[in-house]
């Protein structure tokens, strides 16, 4: 039985040629649920506006209360007191806060991405001499991940507004004693290790808590202070913290230019130096949005540069410290032994102490606002 393996072609049907039934109600089928498809895809957009409703409009500095207006952002504010929904949809609006979200987390996905790079060569369960690896990239995350978080939804009430910036200072302390720990523990030359081995990590804690706390109690004084003092109370325990945990760097870079030889690692450090020192800048300094008012209100904003420099240097930093980790192990094995244990169990302290104080002010915000809305 000879079959056609060539289907009939439109010249054969115009000339007489007729289909077999079979082959016709095939044809019928597949029209048909083209058309289905058709239908399917023509209702994904009715799809996507019933499961992602139109999210309301931003607002303008005088539309909302003190606390959330920035100063020379004139527009881009979410309303307040809407559905926890709204404020994650917002995620993917354009509002003032879009890129600060934006830009820690992506930032958050590069350092777990780093962590799944480094435990395939690096065993964290059975390697004591990589817990301080371990610990910079889990607070380099939880920095990350709280400021993320801080910026998407503090714009829920007043009290959210308090209590998730309170949750990026805890952040903030976590990856500065996380920075401590590595430059100390990897980092560090014979030399200045001799001379702060007994008070270097002791004082790291209690100036990351201490930065924590003066961020907090700017934040929660932050229209009854005047605006010098309340960025004295959040930059200068920071200041003092970073010129602590950076010192074994500096010590490290002078010594390499010394005796003119500077290895990969220092070159790291170097950037990370660069990098957070330009942060520095536009965290304490409301530029470029000074020089142009209101242009600045969804990108642009110092705090957002801010936020970019403060990524490159995390970045420099942890590629440095995994490069100190590699190839100085003879180096930090017999200056810290075991007392790796000590080191971490102090990062666990200053994270619980820090926690409590955000919670402290917290309490502090609350009442307050309880007493405001009885008056």
């Amino acid at each position: 039985m000879f079959i056609n393996p060539f289907p009939p072609t439109l010249a054969d049907i115009g000339s007489g040629a007729q289909l077999h039934p079979v082959m016709a109600t095939v044809v019928m089928e597949q029209i048909s649920r083209l058309f289905i498809n058709v239908q399917q895809i023509r209702q994904i957009p009715r799809f996507l506006e019933v499961r992602f409703p139109t999210l309301p409009c931003t607002l303008k500095d005088c539309d909302v209360p003190r606390v959330f207006r920035e100063p020379y952002i004139f527009s881009g504010y979410r309303p307040l007191h809407q559905k926890w929904r709204y404020y994650f949809l917002t995620l993917f609006q354009r509002h003032n806060e879009a890129v600060s979200v934006w830009t820690h987390l992506v930032a958050a996905f590069i350092i777990l991405m780093k962590f799944k790079q480094f435990s395939e060569v690096v065993d964290f369960l059975r390697d004591p001499q990589s817990q301080p690896l371990f610990i910079i990239l889990l607070s380099s995350f939880i920095y990350l991940s709280c400021s993320a978080v801080a910026h998407l939804l503090c714009a829920k009430s007043e009290l959210s507004h308090y209590t998730f910036f309170f949750l990026d200072y805890v952040g903030v302390a976590v990856y500065q004693y996380g920075s401590a720990l590595v430059h100390f523990y990897y980092a560090i030359e014979v030399e200045w290790h001799s001379l702060v081995r007994g008070i270097f990590l002791p004082m790291a804690a209690f100036l990351a808590w201490l930065s924590c706390a003066g961020c907090c109690y700017g934040k929660y004084k932050s229209h009854q202070l005047p605006k010098t003092i309340r960025k004295l109370c959040q930059v200068v325990p920071s200041g003092l913290a970073y010129i602590l945990d950076i010192s074994p760097v500096i010590h490290r870079i002078y010594h390499c230019h010394l005796i003119q030889q500077c290895d990969e690692a220092v070159v790291y450090h170097k950037y990370q130096v660069l990098f957070f020192l330009v942060s520095a800048y536009f965290f304490s300094y409301p530029h470029p949005e000074k020089w142009f008012p209101g242009k600045c209100d969804f990108i642009g904003q110092g705090h957002q540069i801010f936020h970019v420099f403060l990524v490159l240097c995390t970045v420099a930093q942890i590629e440095a410290v995994r490069l100190d980790f590699m190839t100085r192990r003879s180096v930090y094995h017999q200056l810290h032994g075991d007392s790796v244990y000590d080191f971490s169990a102090l990062f666990v302290f200053m994270m619980c102490c820090s926690i409590m104080t955000a919670f402290y002010f917290r309490n502090k915000v609350r009442i307050k606002l309880s007493s405001k809305k009885e008056q």
